[in-house]
């Protein structure tokens, strides 16, 4: 919880200040001279006093160093107190968070990094990074993150980018002093775009922040995001393989072959619409396909008739649903079928016009 002399951001409007005194649930939040009266509750704690010129994270009782090192001793569990938790505090949401200092200066100026802990747990917390070529992480943060706050992990600069190619959290949530539903331990690795840093389109803004921000969903409604690492040499071979599997191994043998002038042929395997992979993420890669059907589509919606087989193999179905997510909504009023097995095997849609 909040306490006097605490700098807060308010949870659900711009804005924020040092607060100046507590009655009750109110809190008396001074911004620039003016005191603003603001429910509790709805004050995201982003510093104490003490430290408020050294940008450390604090929790209400003990420093977390915004660095530390493997020899640091763990803090212990928090003594019991009051939390005023609601329901939908009673699934983790957890979001990691980049802002800059100056966003119109984004070659020279600082990033400082947030966690924001949107739920009615603690969470042991550990921040760690390493870059590609390293062979073991770095200990950025680690110590306990108190429920329903937003704290400052860490400020980085350009120097600190070629480090953190790779990132990685670890948590465990609980509540002290009372009883609560057991949640997962999470572990997350994930790479980190570090070029997203000096583009400006990248910074988003986000619920949780006042300025736009480069913002990670570790944790959704206690879903934690999918462990990635991706090696893209391992991806293409897999994509060439599943093409293998999709397609039947044996065709039907005709004397007299006689090519289909009134079909449309599009195969949408990636390795058919790009030479390599390296560097794309599967959502890079399904937006390219999607591309692909779309414009292939465009450019046959006044010739009616047409018929479009779309090759999509059968894999988890994820391109299959994304395209008739696609004929639903933005290509509506067209027939749509399963295409001709003896022609395409499995995993083919057709599409007439």
């Amino acid at each position: 919880m909040a306490k006097v002399g605490d700098r807060v951001r308010f949870l659900n409007s711009v804005g924020g200040g040092i607060i100046k005194r507590i009655q009750g649930n109110i809190a008396y939040v001074d911004d620039d001279g003016f005191e603003t009266p603001t429910l509790l509750r709805e004050c995201v704690v982003v510093a104490s006093p003490e430290v408020t010129e050294q940008k450390v994270a604090l929790t209400q009782e003990a420093v977390a160093p915004a660095a530390v090192s493997a020899t640091t001793p763990a803090r212990s569990i928090p003594s019991p107190e009051e939390v005023e938790e609601t329901p939908e505090g009673e699934k983790l949401n957890i979001v990691l968070g980049y802002e800059p200092h100056d966003i119109k200066r984004l070659n020279d100026t600082t990033f400082d990094t947030y966690l924001v802990n949107d739920s009615n747990y603690y969470l042991y917390l550990i921040y760690l990074s390493r870059a590609d070529e390293a062979d073991g992480w770095t200990t950025r943060f680690a110590g306990v993150i108190e429920p329903n706050m937003q704290v400052f992990l860490e400020e980085i600069n350009g120097a600190s980018l070629p480090d953190m190619d790779r990132i990685a959290v670890q948590m465990i949530a609980f509540k002290s002093g009372r009883e609560f539903k057991l949640k997962a331990p999470v572990a997350i690795e994930t790479a980190l775009d570090t070029t997203k840093f000096f583009k400006l389109h990248c910074f988003t803004s986000n619920m949780y922040f006042d300025k736009e921000v480069i913002a990670i969903d570790l944790v959704t409604n206690d879903v934690a995001r999918k462990r990635m690492v991706l090696d893209s040499s391992q991806i293409e071979k897999a994509i060439k393989a599943k093409k293998a599997i999709d397609r039947p191994t044996h065709r039907p043998v005709k004397k007299n072959p006689q090519k289909r002038p009134d079909i449309i042929e599009v195969d949408l395997h990636i390795s058919e619409l790009v030479d390599t992979t390296a560097g794309l993420s599967p959502a890079d890669i399904l937006n390219i396909q999607i591309d692909e059907f779309r414009r292939v589509m465009d450019a046959n919606l006044k010739h009616k008739g047409q018929k479009i087989v779309f090759i999509h193999g059968k894999g988890e179905g994820v391109l299959r649903a994304a395209l008739m997510k696609e004929l639903n909504h933005r290509y509506k009023g067209h027939d749509v079928q399963d295409a001709s097995f003896r022609e395409f095997g499995f995993g083919a849609t057709q599409v007439t016009i």
